[in-house]
Order: C-alpha cells, then sequence, then structure tokens
C-alpha cells in the first residue's frame, strides 16, 4: 500500500485541491514550491534548531509504570506534552511560518479548535515578527478560555466565530474566508492533515518528527525500532499521523485512532466520523465527514474541544478504505476516566483529546510483552475547568 500523497495531491481516493478561483495562485504556489523550501539546508538547518533550542525536541518516551502494571503489557507515553505551548502543534507551526516567510507573506491567519495550534500559531508569529490572527468558535472560546488569553498575551489577535455550532468547523470557514478576502499578503497556517493539497501532506511532513524520535527512543529502551501497537487521538488527525508516520509501512505496527465518540455514534451528539461519516468535499478536500440529507456537515460534538471536527483529513479517509487502522469512537465518560487514571497512576494531568487514547487501553487487551506506544498529544492545563466541573473538584 501506498500512503504517501500522489502528485495530483491524493490519498487513493481521497485528497485533492477544490478551492475558490481566487486562491488558486495561493494554492498553485505552495504546490510548485513546498517540496523545494522544505528540502532546502538552510531551511532545514533553521527548524531543526528551532525545534530543538525552542520547542525541546526531542520529548522524552516515557515509560509508565503504573499504567503497564495495571494493564499487564508495556505502555510507553510519547510526551508530546512537554513541547514548548504544551503540545505538538508548534512542530508544525514552525515549519509553516519559516515557509510563509520564504514565500514573501507578512501575514498570518489560523483557526483553533482546543486552542493550542492558535497558541502555538501566536507563539510563532511572535519569535518572527509576524502579525496574527486566529479564529476560534464562540463556544470553544468559552471552553478554553485560558488558551484564549494565551493568544492574547502573545500578541494575536483572536476572532469568535459565531456561526453554526461554534466550533472547529466554523473556525475553519472563517479563516478560509479570510484568506480568500486577502489572497496576496496573507499565508493561512492550518493545524491538521485537512484542507486542499498540499496542506495535508505539509502537516504531516512537519509533524513526522513525533515517530522519527519514537524509532530511535525504542530502539534504545527494547532493542527494536517498531512497536506493537501505535495509539493516538484523531480530530482533523495531525498528531496521529506524526506519531504513525514512519510506521505506515510497517505492518506489523497496529495503529489504532481513538475518535471523539462524544455522548455515543447513535446519539446525535458524536464526532465519530469513521462510523457514520460519508465522502464528500469539505474544506477544500475529498474526505470522509459527518453529513445530512443535503451533503452539509453535521454539527459534531465531543466533550473534547479539539475532537469535535465533523471530518478527518483525507490520509485518513484512505487509511479506512484500505483499513491499515483500526478506528475507535470513545465516549466522553470513558475519556474522563481515562485522564483521572493518568493523573493517578502517573502525575500527569492529560489534554482531553489525548485521554481519548489513554481511553483505549480499557478497550483492548494486550501481551505482556507488547509494547504499546501512546501518544500524550497535549497537556490539560486548559482543559482544568473542564475537568473540574466533571468530577466536582
Amino acid at each position: 500500500m501506498n500512503y504517501q500523497v500522489d502528485e495530483n495531491g491524493f490519498y487513493g481516493n481521497f485528497g485533492g485541491a477544490f478551492v475558490p478561483e481566487v486562491l488558486q495562485k495561493n494554492i498553485d504556489e505552495l504546490q510548485e514550491q513546498y517540496r523545494l523550501v522544505l528540502e532546502e539546508p538552510e531551511f532545514q538547518r533553521e527548524m531543526n534548531q528551532l525545534l530543538a533550542d525552542y520547542v525541546g525536541r526531542p520529548t522524552p518516551l516515557y515509560f509508565a509504570r503504573g499504567l503497564s502494571k495495571k494493564y499487564q503489557t508495556k505502555v510507553y507515553l510519547k510526551r508530546e506534552d512537554l513541547c514548548h505551548t504544551g503540545a505538538h502543534k508548534i512542530n508544525n507551526t514552525i515549519g509553516q511560518v519559516l515557509l510563509a516567510q520564504r514565500l514573501g507573506k507578512k501575514k498570518i491567519v489560523a483557526e483553533t479548535g482546543a486552542g493550542q495550534h492558535g497558541v502555538a500559531t501566536a507563539t510563532v508569529c511572535a519569535l518572527m515578527g509576524m502579525e496574527c490572527i486566529v479564529y476560534m468558535g464562540a463556544l470553544d472560546m468559552e471552553r478554553q478560555a485560558p488558551n484564549v488569553a494565551r493568544m492574547k498575551m502573545l500578541g494575536a489577535e483572536v476572532r469568535a466565530a459565531q456561526s453554526g455550532a461554534k466550533t472547529l468547523k466554523e473556525a475553519v470557514d472563517e479563516a478560509l474566508m479570510h484568506w480568500i478576502e486577502n489572497p496576496d499578503d496573507t499565508f493561512y497556517i492550518i493545524g491538521s492533515v485537512v484542507g486542499p493539497h498540499p496542506y495535508p501532506d505539509m502537516v504531516a511532513r512537519f509533524q513526522s518528527v513525533i515517530s522519527k524520535e519514537i524509532k530511535a527512543q525504542l530502539q534504545l529502551a527494547e532493542g527494536r525500532s517498531t512497536p506493537d501497537y501505535v495509539i493516538a487521538c484523531v480530530g482533523g488527525g495531525s498528531n496521529a499521523t506524526g506519531a504513525f508516520y514512519h510506521f505506515f509501512d510497517e505492518e506489523n505496527v497496529r495503529l489504532i485512532v481513538a475518535e471523539g465518540g462524544g455522548k455515543g455514534i447513535d446519539s446525535g451528539q458524536t464526532a465519530a466520523t469513521s462510523f457514520i461519516g460519508k465522502t464528500g468535499v469539505l474544506h477544500g478536500s475529498k474526505t470522509l465527514f459527518m453529513q445530512g440529507d443535503d451533503g452539509n456537515p453535521l454539527e459534531a460534538y465531543s466533550i473534547s474541544a479539539g475532537l469535535d471536527y465533523p471530518g478527518f483529513g483525507p490520509l485518513y479517509a484512505h487509511l479506512k478504505a484500505v483499513d491499515r487502522v483500526d478506528f475507535l469512537a470513545i465516549e466522553d465518560d470513558s475519556a474522563m476516566k481515562a485522564a483521572l487514571e493518568l493523573c493517578k497512576t502517573e502525575g500527569i494531568i492529560p489534554a482531553l483529546e489525548s485521554a481519548h487514547a489513554l481511553a483505549v487501553l480499557d478497550k483492548m487487551v494486550f501481551k505482556p510483552e507488547d509494547v504499546v506506544v501512546i501518544n500524550l498529544s497535549g497537556r490539560g492545563d486548559k482543559d482544568l475547568d473542564n475537568y473540574a466541573a466533571y468530577f466536582n473538584l
């Protein structure tokens, strides 16, 4: 199987670039330039130096003794929560801001759900002296108030998306409209492996540092570079793609996706795209997304602001079609239980998104000799109000 994008921007039958005419010039420029720029030695040098000295890479691969004992297997946590800004998102924003500068852009626009991509974008824009506008669903701004404050402190303008469900889809809609209205001086930084080609491939390449490190770290810890399982949560799919990237061709490595199950797949309050999604075009690419009879996106729901997106990136539509990954819908209560368990057993407070991946441990049976890697994509500071309300703290 081929898990890389083809020359037309497709993963199998999914992907492509379906954009308004006004953006075609920008997309064409990106498609022509991104691989050339990314492979420049000076670009690689600058990006790698920032990842090491500013982000704090490599992040640890931590052997979780408490979880390993409880589940009678070897559980490792890839600690992306220890990145500067508290999540994996900055791996991508550093790369895209450096690319934007080389393309002569002066302003940055971005969308954000849980706020981590917005914080990471605002952080790198502050570092690089670039103007930054971040669109965020009005509901997500309420749920993730600490991240809104962080973005503003970093100098970004945060604009509320007031339409629809007031969450991530609407933020993407608004950010795309802003880009349509300002195509000449503005670069749109997409935070996940979604959108028109080349964004899914570009974000995947920037996040692939995660699995590259996992391979090297496992070699030292276990004497082998491949685990038996890699588990990650998926909204759009950026952290999972980073964790899976160097294992796609390793057929002996089982890849597990944890989606936002919400109140249940059949409840009408879910973000479980792999179970109820249909093929269509969403935000510039052909993919799977939850849609009504009219083909319009349904409102997604998850207790996690980073998972309530009605679809996922075209790579995941392809991975489902060829049966390369296993999808599990994790309901809110299971994610909350898993988050508290990590706090009590390992002294780590996870992001609500990451808690969905942790909940997979309760859904499967592992062998004692299995090596299970869970991508801990973010830390839980931003979710403390949600945890406090849920657990009556």
